[in-house]
């Protein structure tokens, strides 16, 4: 019988057949485990986990392009019915062409279509507006030109634009939508005074409306009809203020300097430019005060004006090459060039008014009218006219054009004198400007003169 050899606690022999067999990743453990490469694809591990955290872009807030555009189209006097059938509808189909579109949906509401256009994710912003304007501007002509539509506002929208918060404003009792409107225009004030609150608006709400009653045996009388009606307030619509109008046309002053300079030959002096600089800002502190008073006018008629204040300066250099270069007396020049203006003048009349209208104002013109004319034909014109290109012929533009500003200076003054208008603060100090701006431009060099003594 054999003998078999007892073995004894801690034994290396015992130990190792104790021990269970091991997996893949025990394997691989213990291969990394005395190797020498490990420190060295850890420290790889930890240069790529840097270089990731260094290149990954990174936002607290991520911007997502989501473009949307709200483009309105005012149909004035249009029912909602007619502004869903001859606007909306057709807008939607002229719309769908533009590439990126996800949806479009219209809004009619009485006079106005809203078209809300929205782009797909990822669209950028201004890719997709270009592509909405040169769709609205390619299709001027999808409705008819006299329809009576004005031309189409597109107002951009974004992620934030999203409302955050929407109000309804109701009642029990039957209160009128108007009144609830100004309810909702009161909260609008106190809404904007809460910290960050980014924009805060009235939707929904019915809108002032200026409803005009026609009397026909009025209008038979004067001579008017509809068509001519019309006319007269297209006109109005792309014109500005009188009194806007008047400080708009002085920049003809730098016109007529800049004329002066390239074609006349006029030197500027530092004395003459202070002047100026200082009387226009005169102007513009009246003008500021017109605008904050409410006074609003068209792109088209700031355009308009601009350039008749062009075609004043262009006049100012035609009368002074005139005068000095083949010594045209300025009163007939005056006289002679009064036969240009009636003919463009009567075709615009006609166009805006029609022949029946403007034949019905002459014939229909009280004494007061006429009285108006022959001052503005004798006084202003042939007078005040013939005056200033006598001044022109004997002293630089430079120096002559800054008295311009001074036209709605004197405006000012009649108003008070005549109308018993009061002058405000802002207004006061416009006309100070100009007065001193005139001052540095006359008394400027004699006051140099005893400076320099």
């Amino acid at each position: 019988m054999g003998e078999h050899e007892a073995t004894r606690p801690g034994d290396p022999a015992a130990s190792a057949a104790e021990v269970p067999a091991l997996g893949v990743s025990g394997r691989i453990a213990r291969a990394f485990q005395a190797n020498a490469i490990t420190p060295l694809l850890a420290l790889v591990a930890l240069l790529l986990g840097v270089f990731a955290v260094l290149v990954t872009p990174r936002e607290e807030e991520p911007q997502i392009n989501v473009t949307m555009a709200n483009v309105l189209i005012p149909f004035p006097g249009a029912s909602s019915i007619d502004v869903q059938n001859m606007v909306a509808r057709p807008a939607e189909q002229v719309l769908s062409q533009i590439a990126g579109i996800e949806h479009t949906y219209s809004i009619a509401r009485p006079g106005l279509a809203v078209l809300t256009v929205q782009f797909q994710v990822g669209v950028p912003r201004t890719e997709a507006l270009v592509r909405l304007y040169d769709v609205l501007n390619a299709n001027q002509d999808w409705l008819p030109r006299d329809l009576g539509t004005l031309a189409p506002i597109v107002r951009p929208k974004g992620i934030d634009d999203v409302p955050v918060l929407a109000v309804t404003l109701w009642r029990r009792d039957a209160t009128s939508a108007v009144e609830l409107e100004r309810i909702a225009h009161a909260l609008e004030a106190e809404l904007e005074r809460v910290p960050g609150a980014r924009e805060v608006q009235t939707i929904g709400g019915p809108g002032r409306v200026v409803s005009v009653a026609l009397e026909p045996v009025r209008l038979r009388e004067r001579g008017l009809d509809l068509a001519q009606l019309r006319k007269a307030l297209a006109g109005a619509n792309l014109g500005m203020p009188a009194g806007l109008s008047s400080l708009v046309m002085q920049t003809q002053v730098f016109f007529t300097i800049g004329l002066a300079i390239a074609f006349a030959g006029d030197r500027l002096q530092r004395r003459d430019a202070l002047g100026a600089i200082v009387a226009a800002a005169g102007v513009v502190v009246l003008g500021a005060y017109k605008i904050a008073e409410g006074a609003t006018g068209t792109f088209a008629g700031f355009v308009a004006i601009l350039v008749a204040a062009f075609a004043w300066a262009a006049g100012n250099l035609i009368a002074k090459r005139a005068g000095a270069d083949h010594q045209v007396d300025g009163f007939s020049l005056v006289v002679w060039s009064s036969l240009v203006p009636p003919i463009p003048l009567a075709l615009v009349s006609f166009a805006f008014e029609g022949g029946a209208g403007a034949f019905a104002a002459l014939a229909h013109a009280s004494w007061l009218t006429w009285a108006c004319l022959l001052v503005m034909a004798w006084g202003a014109t042939l007078f005040g006219f013939g005056a200033w290109n006598r001044l022109l012929h004997h002293y630089p533009m430079t120096v002559v054009s800054p008295f311009a500003l001074l036209v709605p200076v004197s405006g000012l003054a009649s108003g008070a004198i005549l109308l018993g208008e009061r002058l405000s603060i802002v207004q006061a100090a416009g006309v100070l400007l100009v007065l001193a701006g005139l001052a540095v431009n006359v008394l400027g060099p004699a006051v140099a003169r005893r400076l320099s003594r």
